[in-house]
């Protein structure tokens, strides 16, 4: 962490978005070293309650280095932020790809620079957003990372460009309520379901579904849940783009939903995503059971059992602790790889450029070919995998 951004750098990092644990800022200025770039802002609860799942910037806990024994590096980390970075660059990204993780790197900041980014994007957050939490004025670090809301970094304006996030954490039954959208059918692997799946997303996006232009924020919600897409959403958002899918009138957005869900399926990155989902095969149901015979506590869960309920965890109390210790592992691994969201950028490929090393699709529709790539984006990731955060304590 050579550089150090000071009070003076604070007015080129614009609100992008937020979720629970980090605040997300994108740069505006000219300095090459952050072009393309964005930060990762870590936030605190503002009543001091630990509801956030927030961790303190300490070493892990005896119990996370005996769990992490085999990533020398992350259970020497003497602090969240770094810890975080270490996570994803050793753990995450040899299993889902390097391809499609960015671990990015930690740059110091000043108290007075996070004092004035606090100030600067209390106006563009969601109230409900601002009231639980601010920026986390502790911190002497953030994280920076590149911005896959943008398919070039070097030369920002030599092609347009456009972006879909999509999280594909699992659903729960008051969001599946009010949403036709059901994970299963986006990972399913069929062309035909992926694809009902993303308008199902368009239709109810919530927190789910976003699109980015060129980097800037053209459909769905900045810092929590987007309402419902009516009809003046819909005709905005085909209008907008008109400029890089040259379909007929009133049919841009579906030509776009089609190329998303082509994307989805010859990426294959959802099928890596659900292997990793699938190291946990217990859920948190089963992983407590070992948690506890790791720590050596009584087991609260069992206390609360009947004998005929009791019989089926015997088998987990009864694991040696190397197994135990893979048990809460590789739960606490699939908890991280399910509280992701992955981002595809597309850009149109322009006419007689066929040197490029991109995956492509031709839109059969608007006669276009369009170069694209994947990335996945672990939104809270340490914050998943400590034992605090991922809801075994």
């Amino acid at each position: 962490m050579a550089m150090i951004l000071r009070e003076k750098d604070a007015g080129v990092w614009v609100y992008r978005g937020e979720g629970a644990a980090n605040l997300v800022l994108a740069y505006t200025g000219s300095s090459p070293t952050f072009i393309g770039k964005v930060m990762r802002i870590r936030k605190s609860p503002r009543n001091g309650s630990e509801a956030m799942s927030m961790r303190s910037p300490s070493a892990l806990s005896a119990h996370e280095r005996l769990l992490w024994k085999d990533v020398h590096e992350l259970i020497s980390s003497s602090d969240n932020e770094i810890a975080c970075q270490l996570f994803v660059h050793h753990v995450m990204k040899p299993l889902l790809g390097s391809k499609y993780v960015d671990a990015g790197m930690l740059v110091e900041v000043s108290s007075e620079f996070l004092e004035l980014v606090e100030k600067n994007v209390i106006c563009q957050r969601p109230a409900w957003r601002v009231d639980n939490a601010q920026v986390d004025m502790q911190r002497d670090s953030v994280l920076l990372m590149s911005d896959h809301s943008l398919f070039t970094h070097g030369n920002l304006g030599s092609s347009p460009s456009i972006s879909v996030e999509i999280k594909t954490y699992p659903i729960c039954l008051q969001t599946s309520l009010l949403s036709e959208y059901n994970p299963l059918d986006l990972f399913s692997g069929s062309k035909e379901r992926i694809h009902k799946a993303i308008k199902d997303l368009f239709t109810t996006p919530q927190n789910n579904f976003r699109v980015f232009m060129n980097g800037s924020l053209i459909f769905g919600g900045l810092g929590g849940g987007a309402e419902d897409t009516n009809f003046y959403i819909a005709k905005a958002f085909e209008d907008a783009l008109k400029s890089i899918i040259q379909a007929d009138k009133g049919l841009c957005t579906e030509n776009l939903l089609t190329l998303v869900a082509e994307a989805v399926q010859k990426s294959g990155v959802l099928d890596r995503l659900l292997e990793v989902q699938k190291l946990d095969n217990v859920d948190i149901e089963g992983a407590i059971h070992a948690y506890y015979d790791i720590t050596h506590h009584q087991c609260m869960i069992c206390r609360e059992l009947s004998e005929e309920q009791l019989k089926r965890y015997t088998s987990l109390h009864s694991a040696s602790l190397d197994e135990s210790l893979r048990i809460v592992k590789n739960y606490l691994i699939a908890a991280t790889a399910k509280d992701c969201s992955f981002m595809i950028c597309f850009r149109p490929r322009k006419e007689g450029d066929s040197g490029s090393v991109c995956s492509n699709i031709y839109l059969e529709s608007t006669k276009q070919t369009f170069d694209f790539k994947v990335d996945n984006l672990l939104h809270d990731s340490f914050g998943s995998a400590s034992v605090v955060g991922s809801g075994l304590v």
